[in-house]
Formats: C-alpha cells, structure tokens, sequence
C-alpha cells in the first residue's frame, strides 16, 4: 500500500468504507495469525522515572504522583499468578532508568520468573533506553521480547514530546540493538498527538515496515492532567483519536500482515468496548493488568485509564466473556511469538 493510499485511509469518513477496511483487515489477521488471541499479563513495577516526557503523568518533574516499586515478593506473586491463570506471557514495564542498582533487579527477577515457571512463562520487557551490555544481560537472563514505543516516526514531532536531551536518534539506535542482541523487537506510536498529522501516521506505518518489526502496540493519545501537553488537545478529539487508532490498526495488519498487534487499554479508556474493537480490526494481542491494586492508582500515564481497582481475577473473566463474545479464543499457556519473527528467522 502506498503512502497516499494511507493517508487516504485514514481521512475515510464514510462508515460503510471504514467497516470494509476493517473486515478485509480482519480477514488478513486470520489467515495469518488466526483467531487466537494471546494474553501479555503487564506488571507495572514501578513509577519512578528518571525521563521527563512531556506527556507522562509519570515523568520525573511531576511532584504529584506517589513513587513506589514492587517488592521480589510482589513481582513473583503477579507472575505467579498469571502462570496459574494459564497467561502464556507476562510483561514488566516501569519508569525508565539505567543504574545499576535497577538493571541488576531486573536481571534478578527475569531468573526468579524463569526459575518459578520453568522457563514456561514468556517473558516481554518495556523498560525504555538501555545500552547494550545491559539488553545482552537481561536477554541472558531469560527475557525474550522488548517493547521500546517510538512514539513517532517524525524526529520534529518527537522533539516536541521530550526535553532536548532526548534523542530520536537513540531511540532508534536502541531498536537495532535490541534486534542485534536477539531480541523480537516491538514498538509503537501514539495516535492523535498534537501537531501530528495523518501523513505522519502514514509514515509510521510504513517506518514499522521498513523497520521489519515484529510487534506494535499502539493507541489514542490521552493527555494527563499534570504534564506540559496538557490542554493542547480537548475532549472532542478522543472520538477522532479512537478512530484514528482502530484505522491504524486495520491498516498495519494490511501492510505488515503478520506481525503481532496489540489491543491496548487506551482503547477502553474511550469505548468500554475499545479492545474488542480492535481485536475486529486486526489486534491479537491483549495486555491484562495484573499489577498489585494498590500500586495501579500511581501508575497512570494518562487520565481515565480503566481497571485501576479491578482484581486480576475478575478481569481475567470478564476478558474471556468479551472475547468469547466476538467468536475468538485466549491462547492459554502459549507464548503467541510473533509469526512474523519467526518467518523472519527461518529466511536467514
């Protein structure tokens, strides 16, 4: 698909056009991916932060948010959990940092996590910037997939969502390692950004192919009351984003067509049937919370996020009743890798 015909999509109004692209992009995830849906159990293990992203309602100046980390104990207990409830995969993700002191607790927990499954529990880290001696130690250590969102593909517009010692450049440079250092490689972008525009969503999707990668979550922007952006974008433009969003997702899964996808909790942030949504225009992924309830309230890089005080368990259910209800099935005790990687290594 070329990049005008993108753009074209993505302005598409009529609902008739838009229901078709999403019934041809569906039609393209099962014949590819099928209609498994694979479950990545994310344990939010701590909000604190050494970036300050102007649209995080964790960024590091924001003196309003309670810090906290997980203890082993807790870390292990969400992981356990998940392993019992049959998740086949589980996700760490925190606020960034690259001391010591952390990149040693995350090599530490990957062992634990391993050891506690027998290595059965697939295991995605979304820890930010790293080095490499720190991605080749975590990778060692058991972890086998890496998301690093790049937020955008337009190195203007990413400068205007960081301060100016955060660089685009890097952010790529990181991706290339994570690749080099035998990781599957996801990322991402938000969508509805101020300043953004459609030929800027064009070229993140067609960044994500030439990219070659082998997993995407993406998502509405929703700002946060206590950031820079705040006030740039107003309430009417959650409808236009959620739009934009499930068209993203259609059109991603018609470009890359193999890849792993993500239905993200932004989604139900606007529609209460966000992520079903977007499992029907060519998402296979979900990421369930299964962070400790106490901790989920600090833990919020936007405002509205859903499930803050849901138990892991009833989310678990309700999860498997909405997904039932679209005629698709949980991949329970699977990794779901991305089939893409895996064609990716059989042709080298």
């Amino acid at each position: 698909m070329k990049r005008i015909d993108l753009i074209n999509w993505l302005s598409e109004t009529d609902p008739n056009k838009v229901q078709d692209l999403y019934s041809r992009a569906y039609a393209m995830k099962v014949k590819h991916v099928g209609k498994i849906v694979y479950f990545r159990g994310i344990i939010e293990l701590s909000n604190i932060c050494a970036k300050n992203c102007f649209y995080c309602g964790i960024r590091k100046d924001n003196d309003h948010v309670e810090r906290f980390q997980m203890t082993d104990e807790e870390v292990l207990e969400s992981a356990k959990l998940a392993f019992d409830s049959g998740y086949g995969s589980i996700v760490l993700q925190s606020g960034e940092r690259s001391d010591e002191n952390f990149v040693a607790w995350i090599e530490q927990l990957i062992g634990q996590i391993k050891k506690m499954s027998n290595s059965q529990l697939g295991l995605t880290l979304s820890l930010g910037e790293q080095t490499r001696e720190t991605y080749r130690r975590w990778f060692k250590a058991g972890a086998h997939r890496y998301l690093l969102r790049i937020e955008t593909s337009n190195p203007e517009l990413y400068q205007k969502l960081h301060p100016a010692d955060h660089s685009h450049e890097k952010r790529l440079d990181c991706l290339k390692i994570l690749r080099q250092e035998g990781f599957q490689v996801g990322t991402g972008v938000m969508i509805g950004l101020p300043h953004q525009t459609l030929s800027d969503l064009a070229d993140d999707i067609l960044f994500f192919k030439n990219f070659d990668v082998d997993m995407i979550g993406m998502g509405p922007y929703i700002s946060h009351h206590d950031t820079p952006l705040v006030g740039l974008t107003d309430k009417t433009d959650k409808a236009n984003n959620f739009d934009l969003s499930l068209k993203m997702i259609a059109l991603t899964r018609l470009v890359l067509e193999d890849v792993n996808i993500a239905s993200t909790t932004a989604l139900q942030a606007i529609d209460p049937a966000g992520r079903e949504k977007g499992l029907l225009a060519g998402a296979n992924i979900i990421m369930p919370n299964i962070t400790h309830t106490k901790y989920r309230r600090f833990y919020q890089l936007y405002d509205d996020k859903p499930c803050l005080d849901e138990n892991a368990l009833v989310c678990k259910s309700c999860l498997e009743t909405r997904i039932k209800n679209i005629g698709e099935e949980i991949g329970y005790g699977k990794w779901g890798d991305s089939k893409h990687f895996k064609h990716s290594i059989q042709e080298k």
